[in-house]
């Protein structure tokens, strides 16, 4: 027989599965599930934006296109973050279409870690940042943040963590699962310890557009010096509820976009094609369905965080993405224990906070990217669950 355990990565083999999709697959199997458990909107890609993917096939435009993606995507993508967030990047140089937001992330870290390196990451965080260092070689360093501080990085925090090893910092804001936003100067005083220490920085901003505050959201590239330092990640899931179609981008130094773009060539060779024209379209004629969604989800992040207060659940505000994370310690249950009991007793899905982290014990994600009708009987059968411990 073949002992697999001897020929197989020991790496890829020592990465835990996702922890979300453990309870996504749960409610799939059961009825009467409200599963809140997965960030998916529940809006429909709105139809102007699909009509256009469906005249592409309809006129046969089915072919490879340009490894970078379709030149006229990419000016789009650099008209959207000029008009939106005041940067502005060659579309020729600097502008790289990708599968989706995650494997921009990918491509970022192995263009630029080698087997050694140190990655600061603050969690509570996406899943995907440790695992993806890993396999690229590096060593991911988290920073563990909590309710205190908004959830937010600080510049002791990230002082304290630095090594003459470290050459990237991870800043996933709007956060998953927290929801934190950090500010414009909240971000320079990070921008401040980055050049001291000539780091570079991914800026996941993939929820850029779901930002509840009045000054919005500020793109980290945006900050004096941080350019030349800076990948952004950005896509069309979250904004344009364009999960399915899987497409995202990069914007950053062509330096770096470079060797991206190389990593892209051989791994994947290009987006899909039917994809890329209806992400032309939701960028030139999209904003209003932006407008309207972040506002569907401001008023669901309300009636939720009220809900989940009012039931004995204490929850920081978000003020961005379409995720709250209550802390469910006066259970006295563990993260684990809390999703599980909900999820047989009560048939409601969300995901245990330490998913994100160690930090995020004695928390949980819940995404409020559903209908007002199931965020509401979700949080009642959670008041009874929580009546009857």
């Amino acid at each position: 027989m073949i002992d697999y355990d001897k020929l197989l990565n020991p790496v890829i083999m020592g990465i835990k599965p996702s922890g979300i999709r453990r309870f996504f697959d749960i409610a799939n199997e059961m009825e009467d599930v409200i599963s809140l458990s997965v960030g998916e909107p529940d809006f429909h890609t709105p139809w102007h934006i699909r009509e256009a993917g469906i005249e592409s096939l309809e006129k046969g435009r089915t072919r490879y296109t340009p490894n970078r993606g379709f030149s006229q995507l990419r000016q789009e993508v650099s008209s959207f973050l000029t008009r939106h967030y005041g940067v502005e990047y060659e579309p020729d140089t600097q502008v790289l279409i990708t599968v989706g937001g995650s494997e921009a992330i990918d491509l970022c870290v192995r263009s630029l870690v080698t087997p050694g390196d140190e990655v600061l990451i603050p969690e509570p965080s996406f899943v995907c940042y440790v695992p993806i260092t890993q396999m690229a070689g590096g060593v991911p360093v988290t920073i563990e943040t909590g309710p205190e501080n908004g959830f937010k990085l600080t510049a002791e925090q990230l002082e304290a963590h630095i090594t003459p090893r470290t050459k990237l910092l991870i800043m996933p804001y709007p956060n998953n699962p927290t929801g934190a936003v950090m500010g414009r100067e909240e971000l320079e005083e990070i921008a401040a310890v980055v050049e001291k220490h000539n780091l570079l920085v991914l800026s996941d901003e993939i929820y850029a557009a779901l930002t509840y505050t009045d000054e919005g959201h500020v793109t980290f590239s945006s900050l004096p010096g941080m350019k030349e330092r800076t990948v952004i990640v950005n896509g069309f899931s979250k904004a344009h509820s364009m999960t399915g179609w899987r497409l995202g981008y990069a914007a950053g130094p062509r330096e770096i976009i470079s060797p991206m773009v190389k990593l892209h060539q051989f791994a994947i060779m290009s987006a899909p094609t039917t994809s890329q024209y209806a992400a032309i379209e939701a960028l030139k004629n999209g904003d209003d369905d932006m407008a309207y969604m972040r506002d569907q989800y401001d008023m669901r992040r309300r009636l939720i965080v009220d809900g989940l207060n009012e039931i004995g659940l204490k929850c920081f505000e978000p003020k961005g993405a379409f995720y709250v994370f209550p802390s469910v310690k006066s259970t006295g249950l563990t993260s684990a224990d809390f999703c599980e009991r909900l999820i047989y007793e009560k048939h409601v899905a969300v995901v245990p906070g330490d998913t994100f982290g160690p930090c995020g014990q004695g928390f949980v994600r819940i995404s409020y990217c559903y209908s007002v009708k199931h965020i509401t009987e979700a949080l009642s059968r959670m008041g009874d669950f929580i009546r009857e411990l």
